[in-house]
């Protein structure tokens, strides 16, 4: 088992006990959101950093339908 630290801009966000470490480029879910892994680091025979970037979520507001409106 290893303790893996993942970390984004020097942040670390989780850490986990994982049998099976992760690869470069494959795509994880932290915390509901969605991240990349970008590169993997073997601190020592048990501790792993794992970098990660997550992907920005843009809002979309929502567009205002007047036309229901009563005019005057």
């Amino acid at each position: 088992m290893f303790a893996v630290h993942f970390i984004e801009k020097n942040n670390v966000l989780l850490t986990q006990l994982l049998n099976k470490l992760p690869s470069e480029g494959e795509e994880l879910k932290i915390k509901g959101r969605k991240a990349k892994v970008s590169s993997v680091k073997k601190v020592d025979e048990l501790n792993v950093h794992v970098l990660v970037t997550i992907e920005v979520v843009t809002k979309s507001k929502f567009v205002v339908d007047n036309s229901k409106k009563k005019k005057r």
